[in-house]
């Protein structure tokens, strides 16, 4: 009952945001990496959006048949046959049908009654089952959904033989608290019948957080994505979410099959096949999020990594941390990078060049090793000059 299942949708939600999209071959080589870290589900399109979803699916269910691959359909005919067609060859198959639930949705969106998607919630699933052991229901919006509907509409699908029920913070409007209530109330609804999954949106930055609130309250799948990517604000982040597992196992006693150090190399191949990467100072995989340029954090860090690290940067796939030199660095660390390129200073040596190398920073945004290495040589032939 520990074990959470980790539900990829980088290839589908993450694919789908603007400045995501990939190619079927851009789709095959993130799947590769997808598999070496270790993922449970990959989903992997939905595949009556195009022939190009289509083929996607179909090319990485038969490329990797020990991955199980979900396709996403709307709770029509239409679909669920499309996707089930994407997944004929498939050895482990699963197709992920959903359908909204919200009465803003219900009145603006489907135009229809709660009864009636209700009734086409079940209907979706037992078509889907015709084809799949393995099938999914999402109620989306399920957290702006009236919860005595949506307990409703959840047992009802399980009965219709629905595996897994997901309930997604589809526009990221809940809170942790609040969404853990929900999870909980919907595990005691329909117990060991059905794994309960979330699929967490970041509106509000909370995307991770409510995932985490989520498995606390008994949910054991986790949808989400590398490098978070996702629709709007994006998903719950991969990397930040099993690493709060790996890291803080005494609050959080919870495994999943990932490979911690292929999170790195799964978000940089990521941000070469779309048009950008993480932000710099994003948790776990973002270029400063093992890098220190305040020199109280330069002293401590050199004294003992674990004064400001709590990651050891290669368990995530991180060649190492960094030391950046700029207006905030102190003398260790400025004195450790001459030592690293080959300098050993003197105490009024290092006074000299920490004089010049803090006039400089303070014009510019960091300090290269070149110019370090000018500052140096000039204070070491000006004292040799002095002698």
């Amino acid at each position: 009952m520990d074990r959470v299942v980790i539900f990829d949708t980088t290839l589908r939600d993450g694919e789908q945001s603007p400045g995501c999209s990939m190619t079927v071959p851009e789709k095959m080589k993130m799947a590769r990496k997808l598999v070496d870290l270790g993922v449970d589900i990959m989903e992997a399109g939905f595949p009556i959006a195009s022939d190009g979803d289509f083929e996607a699916v179909r090319a990485i269910a038969a490329e990797y048949p020990e991955m199980k691959v979900a396709a996403l359909s709307r709770a029509t005919r239409l679909d669920i046959d499309r996707a089930a067609d994407a997944l004929k060859h498939a050895k482990r198959a699963r197709i992920h049908t959903f359908i909204a639930t919200s009465d803003i949705h219900l009145k603006y969106k489907l135009k229809k009654s709660r009864q009636q998607v209700l009734d086409e919630a079940v209907a979706a699933i037992k078509l889907a089952k015709f084809y799949c052991e393995d099938v999914e229901f999402s109620a989306e919006d399920a957290t702006r959904t009236d919860f005595d509907y949506l307990e409703q509409i959840s047992i009802a699908v399980v009965e219709a033989g629905a595996t897994t029920v997901n309930l997604p913070d589809t526009v990221g409007w809940s809170v942790p608290h609040e969404y853990g209530a929900l999870i909980g109330r919907m595990v005691r609804s329909f117990g060991d019948r059905a794994i309960l999954s979330v699929h967490c949106h970041d509106d509000l930055g909370l995307a991770v957080a409510n995932s985490i609130a989520a498995v606390q309250a008994g949910a054991r799948q986790i949808e989400c994505t590398i490098n978070g990517i996702g629709e709007r604000a994006g998903n719950c982040s991969l990397e930040e979410v099993v690493a709060a597992f790996a890291v803080r196992g005494d609050q959080l006693p919870f495994e999943t099959g990932i490979n911690l150090k292929e999170l790195y190399p799964a978000s940089q191949l990521l941000g070469k096949l779309i048009t950008f990467g993480p932000q710099p100072n994003k948790a776990i995989v973002g270029e400063n999020a093992f890098a220190h340029e305040a020199g109280i954090h330069q002293d401590g860090y050199l004294k003992h990594r674990a004064t400001y690290e709590i990651i050891e940067p290669s368990s995530v796939g991180v060649p190492e941390g960094r030391l950046v030199l700029g207006q905030h660095s102190g003398r260790h660390a400025l004195n450790q990078r001459c030592a690293d390129l080959g300098y050993t200073l003197t105490k009024d040596q290092l006074d000299a060049v920490y004089h010049q190398f803090t006039h400089l920073a303070d014009t510019k945004k960091g300090v290269r090793n070149d110019e370090i290495k000018t500052i140096v040589q000039s204070v070491v032939a000006g004292a040799a000059a002095a002698d």
